[in-house]
């Protein structure tokens, strides 16, 4: 079943209207007919059933068959501050970022990132990358789209994740899986977290430093060296595992 997503105001008392680039894929790409069923989203995270009504060159109409009182949304906010990678790296990051049950994703300028991005160029990424975003939350059937963030420097993100109740730090020097057990274990449903993830490069002794000063918990994931994109997935796939677990 096909998903789509749609603004709070679409929502009528018992059909849904699509708008937009949507309604070119559902009547020429996907060849979608009257009476074919659909699972729509709002962007406060309700989930709708219906099937398709109308279709015209501007619009769908979606009658409501039923609201799906059950989400795909994890209980906790997740956010996935992510160094800066090289060529399309971090296509397949916020990709896969969004399937695990990242809310946000914050690219971040770290000092061993090769890639260097002015405002111009970071601008047509990042419309690109909240694209992909879009696709990835169609795909696994998210009840939001998350949201992708402007490139903010290391001391900015640091300042913004201050606000989190959790701030992890995959990190290659830090030794023992005890600890990383613990720090999972401790979180509590509902708390927000943040993941810091360095680039190819890795972090800098000093950024490093600043994340101790912070009291962000640096945690290992293991003996072997994660490449960048491979890093924050696995801590995400963590995450959802422990997350979930807890819920049933």
């Amino acid at each position: 079943m096909y998903q789509f997503f749609v603004e709070d105001t679409q929502v009528g008392e018992d059909s849904v209207t699509i708008e937009g680039s949507d309604v070119n894929h559902i009547r020429n790409v996907l060849r979608m007919k009257r009476g074919e069923k659909v699972r729509i989203s709002t962007n406060s995270g309700k989930n709708y059933f219906g099937e398709i009504e109308e279709l015209s060159e501007t619009m769908v109409l979606v009658a409501i068959v039923e609201e799906c009182a059950d989400g795909t949304e994890l209980a906790n906010k997740i956010y996935l501050f992510q160094g800066l990678p090289k060529s399309d790296k971090m296509e397949l990051i916020i990709q896969k970022a969004v399937e695990l049950g990242a809310y946000e994703i914050i690219p971040v300028a770290m000092k061993n990132c090769v890639v260097k991005l002015d405002e111009k160029k970071a601008g047509s990424k990042v419309a690109r990358w909240q694209e992909i975003a879009k696709s990835a939350a169609k795909q696994s059937k998210r009840s939001l789209i998350p949201t992708v963030h402007m490139p903010m420097s290391y001391k900015e993100a640091v300042e913004e994740a201050a606000t989190l109740d959790v701030v992890l730090v995959p990190y290659e020097n830090e030794r023992g899986m005890a600890a990383t057990k613990e720090a999972i274990a401790a979180i509590t449903s509902g708390q927000s977290i943040g993941i810091f993830i360095g680039p190819e490069g890795g972090f800098a002794d000093d950024e490093i430093a600043l994340a101790r000063e912070k009291q962000m918990q640096l945690i290992s994931l293991g003996k072997r060296i994660l490449r960048t994109e491979t890093a924050g997935l696995a801590t995400l796939s963590i995450l959802m595992y422990h997350l979930e677990a807890n819920e049933e």
